[in-house]
């Protein structure tokens, strides 16, 4: 298995109305997460601690809510707040 990333709960729905360039940036800084993540937890799977805190990233147009589940070494977009700025 591999880092990666991926929409959870209703993310999902949220994801397919909302406008492509806004998706784009969040898609985009989801994958500058699944990097670093992957950078600061070589051997995901035999972490033992516990998942470090989820966060929220601010993105043109508004912001999402992830969080990093080690041990399945992903990313998860928990929810997507687009303001239409």
């Amino acid at each position: 298995m591999s880092w990666t990333w991926e929409y959870a709960f209703s993310a999902e729905d949220t994801a397919r109305t909302v406008p492509p360039d806004f998706l784009a940036e969040v898609e985009l800084r989801a994958a500058e997460l699944v990097r670093a993540a992957e950078a600061r937890y070589l051997h995901g799977r035999a972490h033992d601690g516990a998942d470090p805190r989820g966060g929220d990233i601010t993105v043109r147009g508004g912001m999402f809510r992830y969080q990093i589940v080690v041990r399945y070494e992903r990313v998860h977009i928990v929810q997507i707040t687009y303001l239409g700025c």
